[in-house]
């Protein structure tokens, strides 16, 4: 249930669909006795249109979320991976279905990632968790995907582990426990992009998983970013739609109960 419910909610309140509602309401309202009140909510979604679109606000919003966790040194001898947990995200599955070739997005390098380390440390097991997240269209889950582009890359598949339920972080976390079978001797690597990195290890927390932070897909530079305009509109329309999304699920995940946090920072352990 909190799988359909996050979707349909979040499909109301991501700010891009919040600003072509509010501009379609003052347009209905501007027809009405209310032309008054349509006028300016007309003025008030093109303003928060331009804010959105063009300012830095999404730069803002993401800078946090990247910076929380580092990567550890795994120069270190007790930080060197027994395994690499990959989460899933990065797969276009209706594309790659309807063209029979692996189609990634915009988080791919949590993928190519996981295939530099798995080449540095032959002997970590690679874990992938994420089945299919879609409620409109029937495809593949993403571990099948994936153990494709595993065999392609060379990757033993002796070393591959696949969780193919996840649907979510809380998801990602449990099952990913349950079939890993982590030992206190071992160290797990969980690679994510840098932005869900926060939520992630506090789903992983909870779940009695101890995993390093492994962040990867960094979408801004850092905190020079947050006077840095966006030149392309839908650039900016899709980061703060990107970001404000992962704001509301720490808030989601923290009040049900699936972090012990709202925001999960770093702890002595993370970096050794």
């Amino acid at each position: 249930m909190f799988f359909y419910l996050s979707k349909l909610i979040w499909f109301f309140l991501q700010p891009s669909s919040l600003l072509l509602f509010l501009l379609a309401a003052s347009l209905v309202l501007q027809r009405s006795q209310y032309a008054w009140l349509g006028k300016r909510l007309s003025s008030l979604a093109i303003i928060a249109l331009l804010v959105a679109a063009f300012s830095p606000l999404a730069h803002i919003l993401t800078v946090p979320l990247e910076n929380r966790f580092s990567r550890p040194d795994l120069t270190l001898p007790q930080n060197k991976p027994d395994g690499i947990i990959i989460l899933g995200g990065m797969i276009n599955s209706i594309v790659t279905n309807k063209r029979n070739i692996v189609t990634m997005n915009q988080a791919s390098e949590r993928l190519t990632e996981a295939v530099a380390l798995a080449k540095k440390y032959p002997e970590a097991k690679i874990l992938f968790s994420g089945g299919s997240t879609r409620l409109l269209y029937d495809t593949q889950n993403e571990a099948e995907i994936v153990q494709d582009f595993f065999n392609d890359m060379g990757v033993d598949p002796k070393r591959i582990i696949l969780e193919r339920q996840a649907r979510n972080t809380w998801e990602n976390a449990v099952f990913s426990k349950k079939i890993a079978r982590p030992t206190k001797q071992e160290n797990w690597l969980m690679i994510t992009s840098a932005f869900h990195m926060p939520r992630s290890m506090g789903c992983f927390r909870k779940a009695g998983f101890t995993v390093l932070p492994w962040p990867v897909d960094y979408r801004s530079r850092g905190w020079s970013d947050i006077y840095r305009i966006f030149a392309i509109p839908s650039q900016g329309l899709r980061r703060l739609d990107l970001v404000t999304k992962e704001w509301i699920g720490l808030a989601a995940y923290w009040l049900t109960g699936k972090t012990s946090s709202f925001f999960p920072q770093q702890i002595i352990g993370d970096n050794n």
